[in-house]
C-alpha cells in the first residue's frame, strides 16, 4: 500500500402519502423535469431515470450500462433515487426545506412497499425494481436517514464519522445493487462495505474544491488538526505541504479500503463483480491525485476521464474489480 500511495520524493512524518404527492411534487421529488413527465408514456420512467443519472452521476451511468440486462433498468432507478437525495443539500437555502424533501422520499419508500408509489418517475421505476428483485427496505431508509443527518453544514469530526456516513449511503447502494444481481453472500457484502467506504471518502475529496468555493469544508477535522491545517486554508485554496498531507492521509484511507476489498476477491462470487466496477473510477482518481502530488485543487482532478469507458470495459472483460 505504501508503495502504491507514496508520493514522488520522501514523506515526513404505515402506508400513507403526503398531501399533494399525486401531483408529482415538483420541487420535492424530481423538480421541473419530473413535473413534465407523463406516466402514460411507454418506458418514460426508465428514460427519465437513465437521463438523470447520465447528467448527474456519469460514472454511475457507465457502470450501470455494464450490468446484466435484467438488472440495468433497476440500477438506473436506484442511482436516480440516490441522485434525487444527493442533490437536496446543494439545492436548498433552509434546512426545513431539506427535511420536507427527505420526508417526501421517506414516505415514498413506505408507499412503494405498499404497492402504492407516488406519481413520480423515479418512485414509479423504483417500485418496479423493488417488486422485481425483492429489495430490502432497510437499505433505502438508511440512505434517507443518513443523508438527512448530513444536511447539517459541518465537517466530519474524524475519518470514522466519514466512513460511517459512507457505509450508510454508498455501501447501502452497493448492497441493493447486489440484491438486484441476485447475490446474497457475506463475502460480497464485506467487499461492498469497504468499496462503499472508499467511494464515500473519494467523493468527499472530489467535492472539496467545489465546497471550498462556497466557504464550506467537510474534511475530517482530526486529520486537519493533526497537520495544523484550518478550514480557512482550504477555503483560500492553499497548496502548502501540510495541506497536501491532509489529502494524502484521507486518500490513503480510501486506498486501504479498496485493497482490503480485493484481498478476498477469490471468495466473492463472480456474479457480484459488476456491482463493484465503480472501483475503476476510484482507482483513476487516486492515481491522478498521486500524479499532482495530492494537490486537491489541481485543475486536472476536476476533468472527466475520457478513458474511463475503456477502462471500465477492460475491467469487465477481465472479470475483476
Amino acid at each position: 500500500m505504501a508503495a502504491a500511495m507514496a508520493r514522488a520524493g520522501p514523506r515526513r512524518g404505515p402506508c400513507y402519502r403526503l398531501a399533494g404527492a399525486a401531483g408529482g411534487w415538483p420541487g420535492l421529488g424530481g423538480g421541473r423535469a419530473a413535473a413534465g413527465w407523463s406516466r402514460s408514456a411507454p418506458g418514460g420512467e426508465v428514460q427519465y431515470c437513465a437521463e438523470l443519472v447520465r447528467k448527474r452521476d456519469y460514472e454511475g451511468f457507465l457502470c450501470s450500462l455494464l450490468l446484466p440486462a435484467e438488472s440495468r433498468t433497476s440500477a438506473f432507478a436506484l442511482r436516480a433515487f440516490n441522485v434525487e437525495l444527493a442533490q437536496i443539500k446543494d439545492s436548498i437555502t433552509q434546512k426545513t426545506t431539506g427535511f420536507m424533501r427527505m420526508q417526501f422520499w421517506r414516505e415514498a419508500v413506505e408507499d412503494i412497499y405498499c404497492d402504492n408509489p407516488p406519481h413520480q418517475p423515479v418512485a414509479t421505476e423504483l417500485w418496479r425494481a423493488v417488486k422485481r428483485h425483492k429489495l430490502t427496505k432497510m437499505w433505502f431508509m438508511k440512505i434517507i436517514d443518513e443523508r438527512e443527518k448530513n444536511l447539517d453544514d459541518r465537517a466530519y469530526r474524524n475519518i470514522q464519522e466519514l466512513e460511517a456516513y459512507a457505509e450508510n449511503t454508498q455501501s447501502a447502494l452497493l448492497y441493493l445493487t447486489l440484491e438486484m444481481l441476485g447475490v446474497r453472500d457475506i463475502h460480497a457484502d464485506h467487499a461492498a462495505s469497504h468499496i462503499g467506504k472508499a467511494q464515500g471518502i473519494v467523493t468527499c475529496l472530489r467535492a472539496t474544491p467545489y465546497h471550498s468555493r462556497r466557504q464550506k469544508v467537510f474534511l475530517p477535522m482530526d486529520i486537519c488538526m493533526l497537520h495544523g491545517v484550518s478550514q480557512e486554508d482550504f477555503i483560500r485554496g492553499k497548496q502548502e505541504k501540510n495541506v497536501r498531507d491532509v489529502i494524502y492521509d484521507i486518500a490513503s484511507q480510501a486506498h486501504i479500503h479498496l485493497e482490503h476489498a480485493r484481498s478476498f476477491s477469490k471468495k466473492v462470487p463472480v456474479k457480484a463483480y459488476p456491482a463493484f466496477f465503480c472501483t475503476v473510477a476510484l482507482d483513476d482518481y487516486l492515481c491522478n491525485m498521486r500524479k499532482v502530488d495530492f494537490n486537491i485543487f489541481h485543475p486536472s482532478l476536476q476533468k472527466r476521464s475520457t478513458l474511463l469507458p475503456l477502462h471500465l470495459y477492460i475491467r469487465s472483460w477481465k472479470k475483476t474489480y
